[in-house]
Protein backbone atom coordinates (compact mmCIF):
# COMPACT_ATOMS: atom_id res chain seq x y z
CA UNK A 1 0.00 0.00 0.00
CA UNK A 2 1.27 3.29 -1.17
CA UNK A 3 1.46 6.48 1.55
CA UNK A 4 -1.50 8.45 -0.14
CA UNK A 5 -3.65 5.62 0.42
CA UNK A 6 -2.12 5.23 3.59
CA UNK A 7 -2.47 8.54 4.52
CA UNK A 8 -6.41 8.91 2.74
CA UNK A 9 -7.43 5.46 5.10
CA UNK A 10 -6.56 7.88 8.05
CA UNK A 11 -7.73 10.83 7.07
CA UNK A 12 -11.44 8.99 6.34
CA UNK A 13 -11.06 7.14 9.92
CA UNK A 14 -10.46 10.07 11.09
CA UNK A 15 -13.44 11.99 9.76
CA UNK A 16 -15.27 9.48 11.26
CA UNK A 17 -14.43 9.32 14.38
CA UNK A 18 -15.12 13.09 14.26
CA UNK A 19 -18.50 12.86 12.87
CA UNK A 20 -19.63 9.82 14.80
CA UNK A 21 -18.13 10.80 18.38
CA UNK A 22 -19.64 14.35 17.94
CA UNK A 23 -23.19 12.84 16.80
CA UNK A 24 -23.56 10.21 19.90
CA UNK A 25 -21.79 12.83 22.53
CA UNK A 26 -24.91 15.24 21.93
CA UNK A 27 -27.25 12.32 21.45
CA UNK A 28 -26.38 10.96 25.02
CA UNK A 29 -25.90 14.31 26.72
CA UNK A 30 -29.67 15.39 25.73
CA UNK A 31 -31.02 11.95 27.04
CA UNK A 32 -29.15 12.92 30.45
CA UNK A 33 -30.55 16.21 30.39
CA UNK A 34 -33.49 15.68 29.36
CA UNK A 35 -34.09 13.29 32.52
CA UNK A 36 -33.32 15.80 34.69
CA UNK A 37 -31.21 13.18 37.04
CA UNK A 38 -28.41 15.09 38.17
CA UNK A 39 -26.50 11.76 39.10
CA UNK A 40 -27.26 10.71 35.51
CA UNK A 41 -26.29 13.76 34.10
CA UNK A 42 -23.24 13.67 35.75
CA UNK A 43 -21.97 10.05 35.23
CA UNK A 44 -23.14 10.26 31.65
CA UNK A 45 -21.26 13.79 31.41
CA UNK A 46 -18.30 12.11 32.85
CA UNK A 47 -18.06 9.47 30.06
CA UNK A 48 -18.52 12.39 27.75
CA UNK A 49 -16.02 14.62 28.46
CA UNK A 50 -13.64 11.72 28.32
CA UNK A 51 -14.94 10.39 24.84
CA UNK A 52 -14.45 13.91 23.52
CA UNK A 53 -10.69 13.93 25.07
CA UNK A 54 -9.78 10.62 23.50
CA UNK A 55 -11.78 10.84 20.63
CA UNK A 56 -12.39 13.76 19.73
CA UNK A 57 -9.00 15.67 20.57
CA UNK A 58 -6.91 12.64 18.76
CA UNK A 59 -8.17 13.21 14.96
CA UNK A 60 -8.42 16.93 15.57
CA UNK A 61 -4.50 16.72 15.59
CA UNK A 62 -4.20 14.21 12.68
CA UNK A 63 -6.84 15.49 10.22
CA UNK A 64 -5.13 18.74 9.69
CA UNK A 65 -2.13 16.98 9.31
CA UNK A 66 -2.90 13.78 7.03
CA UNK A 67 -5.40 16.55 4.79
CA UNK A 68 -2.51 18.70 4.56
CA UNK A 69 -0.04 15.82 3.25
CA UNK A 70 -2.88 14.31 1.00
CA UNK A 71 -3.66 18.08 -0.90
CA UNK A 72 0.35 18.33 -1.57
CA UNK A 73 1.00 14.64 -2.83
CA UNK A 74 -2.05 14.91 -4.82
CA UNK A 75 -1.33 18.60 -5.96
CA UNK A 76 -4.08 20.71 -5.03
CA UNK A 77 -3.77 23.92 -3.53
CA UNK A 78 -3.62 24.26 0.12
CA UNK A 79 -5.76 27.28 0.53
CA UNK A 80 -7.97 27.67 -2.25
CA UNK A 81 -11.36 25.78 -3.51
CA UNK A 82 -12.91 23.20 -1.25
CA UNK A 83 -10.00 22.23 0.70
CA UNK A 84 -9.72 26.10 1.52
CA UNK A 85 -13.09 26.16 2.32
CA UNK A 86 -12.75 23.10 4.12
CA UNK A 87 -10.07 24.49 6.44
CA UNK A 88 -12.84 27.49 7.23
CA UNK A 89 -14.79 25.39 8.31
CA UNK A 90 -12.45 23.33 10.36
CA UNK A 91 -11.52 26.68 12.40
CA UNK A 92 -15.50 26.79 12.85
CA UNK A 93 -15.61 23.87 14.26
CA UNK A 94 -13.16 24.33 16.86
CA UNK A 95 -14.31 27.72 18.07
CA UNK A 96 -17.41 26.27 18.71
CA UNK A 97 -15.86 22.76 19.89
CA UNK A 98 -13.35 24.32 22.44
CA UNK A 99 -16.35 25.88 24.91
CA UNK A 100 -18.44 23.15 23.49
CA UNK A 101 -15.53 20.90 26.15
CA UNK A 102 -15.28 23.56 28.67
CA UNK A 103 -19.01 23.66 29.03
CA UNK A 104 -19.41 19.85 29.18
CA UNK A 105 -16.81 19.49 32.35
CA UNK A 106 -18.87 22.80 33.95
CA UNK A 107 -22.30 20.75 33.37
CA UNK A 108 -20.55 17.31 34.74
CA UNK A 109 -19.26 19.85 37.78
CA UNK A 110 -22.94 21.19 38.90
CA UNK A 111 -24.35 17.72 38.20
CA UNK A 112 -22.06 16.15 40.46
CA UNK A 113 -22.03 19.37 43.03
CA UNK A 114 -26.50 18.89 43.03
CA UNK A 115 -25.68 15.01 43.61
CA UNK A 116 -23.41 15.75 46.40
CA UNK A 117 -25.55 18.17 48.13
CA UNK A 118 -28.97 16.52 47.03
CA UNK A 119 -29.80 20.17 45.80
CA UNK A 120 -32.01 20.25 42.28
CA UNK A 121 -29.36 21.53 39.04
CA UNK A 122 -28.82 25.18 39.79
CA UNK A 123 -30.23 27.72 37.18
CA UNK A 124 -26.36 28.13 35.67
CA UNK A 125 -26.46 24.15 34.83
CA UNK A 126 -29.62 24.99 32.54
CA UNK A 127 -27.81 28.15 31.21
CA UNK A 128 -24.89 26.27 30.29
CA UNK A 129 -26.85 23.01 28.67
CA UNK A 130 -28.67 25.92 26.43
CA UNK A 131 -24.75 26.94 24.74
CA UNK A 132 -23.87 23.57 24.33
CA UNK A 133 -26.86 23.02 22.55
CA UNK A 134 -26.75 26.32 20.42
CA UNK A 135 -22.94 25.66 19.81
CA UNK A 136 -23.63 21.89 18.72
CA UNK A 137 -25.42 23.36 15.65
CA UNK A 138 -22.83 25.11 13.57
CA UNK A 139 -19.79 22.54 15.04
CA UNK A 140 -21.89 19.53 13.83
CA UNK A 141 -22.95 21.45 10.64
CA UNK A 142 -19.39 22.12 9.92
CA UNK A 143 -18.06 18.35 10.07
CA UNK A 144 -20.67 17.54 8.14
CA UNK A 145 -20.03 20.08 5.55
CA UNK A 146 -16.30 19.52 5.26
CA UNK A 147 -16.83 15.32 4.80
CA UNK A 148 -19.35 16.60 2.29
CA UNK A 149 -16.50 18.68 0.45
CA UNK A 150 -14.37 16.32 1.17
CA UNK A 151 -16.34 13.48 -0.96
CA UNK A 152 -17.24 15.54 -3.33
CA UNK A 153 -14.04 17.40 -4.30
CA UNK A 154 -16.40 20.70 -5.97
CA UNK A 155 -15.04 22.89 -8.24
CA UNK A 156 -15.29 26.32 -7.37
Amino acid sequence: MDLYTLLKIAHVVGATVLLGTGAGIAFFMLMAHRARDPALIAHTARIVVLADTVFTASPVIVQPITGAALAHLAGYPLFLGWIGLSLVLYVVTGLCWLPVVWIQIRLRDLALQAVATRAPLPERYFRLFRWWFVLGFPAFAAVLSIVCLMVLKPAF
